[in-house]
Formats: structure tokens, sequence, C-alpha cells
């Protein structure tokens, strides 16, 4: 193996640079070229490849989204637009390719894998920690402490009126976002798509707990359960009281990465190299148990999370 390659695919997250670092630092101290993809798979199509050594990463650890820069291109996904670009990317000269990305990312590079004949290993990127085959994503930990930062200054405004705050966070179809920022934030109600929730209950759940002497109540809503404002036009119906809406939207993908996220991709990164090196291929590298394993790129039938469950009996305990 002589060349390898590396890109940024999907939604934006931060650590996305500090993995394309480990990456580029990583091959090159095994005496790899590297080539970096401007723009995910759209790069593919317009053949923006440029070479990369150690010095052309420096000083990107601690910036926020992607150097490479990312784009959505779901027409990858059809056979008939893949089978242009096939030779073009081989006449780069490319032995391995790591992808940095979610799910839609990796079913690309698996494509690549396999049809393309390019050894190919993914470093899951994503805000939503909905990747199989690890405990943490780069990108979740920062998105994470950033929701928590947004949620405990509202609640300071929602103490003092005694308001009810809606507040939708980002997570697509996952529910981990929003049930680990209700955590830590001590919300009254979280949620999350994993789990049927009854607008009557959570109501008098919220009647109860200001009869109880609360000053408000913050309920934490995963965008793929529901939209903060259905909930807070609902609520109203129910409640004599005042309630508010806040999305805290695309503030959760930017910012500088946390030092969680920043070892956590240099790990990544590093392990990504080293599969390639090791002759591994249509895998991604993760997080499990403190442990960096290998796991297939794509996976036959995904498991909603233990950990999701024990998180959802912990925020009824303590609200």
């Amino acid at each position: 193996m002589k060349r390898i390659a590396v890109m940024t695919s999907g939604g934006d997250s931060a650590g996305m640079n500090a993995a394309v670092r480990a990456v580029v630092r990583g091959a090159c101290a095994q005496g790899l070229e590297v080539l970096g993809i401007r723009e995910g798979f759209m790069g593919l199509v317009h053949e923006h490849f440029f070479p990369m050594d150690a010095n052309s990463v420096g000083g990107i650890l601690h910036r926020g989204g992607t150097e490479l820069r990312t784009f959505r291109y779901p027409d990858f996904a059809k056979p008939e637009c893949r089978q242009p670009l096939r030779e073009a990317f081989l006449a780069q000269g490319i032995d391995g390719l790591v992808v940095i990305g979610g799910d839609g990312s990796f079913r690309g590079a698996h494509c690549i894998d396999t049809e393309w004949n390019v050894p190919t290993v993914g470093i899951p990127a994503t805000i939503d920690n909905d990747i199989e085959g690890t405990d943490f994503s780069i990108g979740f930990d920062t998105a994470l402490n950033i929701a928590v930062d947004c949620v405990d200054k509202i609640r300071d405004t929602a103490t003092s009126h005694g308001r009810i705050f809606c507040i939708e966070v980002m997570g697509r179809a996952s529910g981990m976002l929003a049930i680990t920022t209700g955590l830590c934030c001590g919300a009254e109600e979280v949620l999350i798509p994993e789990h049927p929730f009854d607008i009557n209950e959570i109501c008098t759940r919220i009647d109860a707990g200001y009869d109880r002497g609360k000053k408000h109540a913050i309920l934490i809503i995963a965008e793929g359960a529901a939209s903060a404002s259905e909930i807070a036009t609902g609520m109203r119906l129910i409640l004599d009281r005042e309630i508010r809406v806040a999305v805290l939207g695309h503030i959760q993908r930017g910012g500088e990465p946390t030092a969680f996220d920043r070892i956590l991709a240099s790990r990544l990164g590093i392990a990504a190299v080293q599969q390639l090196l090791g002759g591994k291929r249509d895998v991604m590298v993760g997080l499990i148990g403190g442990e960096i394993f290998a796991t297939p790129l794509v996976k036959e039938s995904p498991s909603v999370r233990v950990i999701l469950g024990e998180y959802v009996k912990l925020q009824q305990i303590l609200h």
C-alpha cells in the first residue's frame, strides 16, 4: 500500500478535522502518500483530489466543521451514478480509502470497497450517535455539551417566569442526544422516537410537579419524535400555563470540539490507517468499552441500543 485517500461526508460534526489530521499524520508516519477529497462523494464526481502531508493538517485540531468540507450526494446510492466515476477514481492510484461520516457515508464507502475493489475503512462521525459498532461517534460529546449549555441558560428564564419550555434538539431518528441532554439538565420530560408518549400523561405529571413546588418545567424533544411547536400546541389545549418553544437546531453541530471528541477522533484516525495497513477492509473503527474495535461497515440488522433504555429509566427516576 503506497497511497490512501481521506474524505468527510454527510452532516458535519465537531472533531472531523481532528480525525483527518490523525489519518494524514498517521499515514505519513508510515511512509504513505495521502490524497484529500474535498466535498465528500460530490468531490468524486468533480475529481476534487489534492495531495496532503503532515503540514497541510497543521492548526486544524481545534476547529469545528470540516476543512475538507462535505456535501450530501444521495445519487451515489444509484449504481448507474457510481459506475462512471470508477475509472477516474482508480486513475488516482488510491490503494485505500478512509471515509469519515455516518450511516449514509458508510453505505457509499461499502460500495467503493466491494464494487471498485478499493479497501475502505470508516470512521463514525455524527452528532446523532446512532452508529452501531461504537459507543460514541465523533461530534456527539461536543453537541451534547452545547445542548446542555443552552438548556441551562433557558432554565434560568424558565424559573424566573415559572414557564414551561419545549426545547427541540437534533438527533435525526435517534433519541441519544435528547435523552442525554435531559439527564444532564434534569429535564422534567424527554420525548424520543424510540419510546411512545402521551401528551395528556405528560401534562398531568407537569401539573403535579408544579403542585409539589416546582418553579418551571423543561421538556427535551428529539426532532425524530415530534416538533417542539406541535408538542407546545397540544399542551396549551390542556394546561393553563405559559409555554414557550426553543429549537436549538444547527448550533449543536458547530463550535470547537471537546477534549473527548479530539482524543476519540485522534484514536480512530490512527486506527483506521492501521486497519488498512493490516489488510483489513470494508470495516469501521469504533470505541467499545474504552477499546478500539473494527466491525463491518454496513450492519445487516442494527439493534436498538441497550444503554438508551437504561437512560430512559434513569430520567424517569430522576426527573
